[in-house]
């Protein structure tokens, strides 16, 4: 339930694409479990400035209110608006239509600078 194709932070949080553009921002199928039922979502506006590790929101479930964390510095440039009405689609799809935001890096580097699959899935089983 890891891809190998994106890159992950200790938080539970995923990063698609290389940032040469825009990269999608999630929260790993690992996170959703761990929340139970998702209930409710809180995302910046499109335009917001994020500095890596400050928080980007907050996700609400049946047991608790989670924080999430910015992966990367950017601009937030799309959210997720479809999770506004359906917060479950990031229980039933977090690598998909359960995607949070889109985030314009301010140094592409930063998300080569992520965790890979192999290292998320040593911190998740440690």
């Amino acid at each position: 339930m890891i891809p190998e194709d994106l890159r992950y932070t200790a938080e539970h949080e995923w990063v698609s694409g290389d940032g040469t553009g825009p990269v999608r921002v999630g929260i790993t199928h690992f996170a959703q479990d761990a929340l139970g039922d998702i209930v409710y979502v809180q995302l910046p506006d499109e335009g917001t400035a994020v500095q890596a590790g400050d928080n980007l929101g907050e996700i609400e479930s049946t047991k608790s209110v989670s924080e999430i964390y910015a992966p990367i510095s950017g601009t937030v440039v799309a959210r997720n608006a479809t999770l506004s009405d359906e917060p479950e689609l990031i229980n039933a799809e977090p690598y998909a239509a359960g995607w949070l935001v889109e985030i314009t890096p301010d140094d592409p580097a930063s998300v080569a600078a992520l965790l890979d699959a192999d290292a998320y899935q040593a911190l998740t089983e440690g």
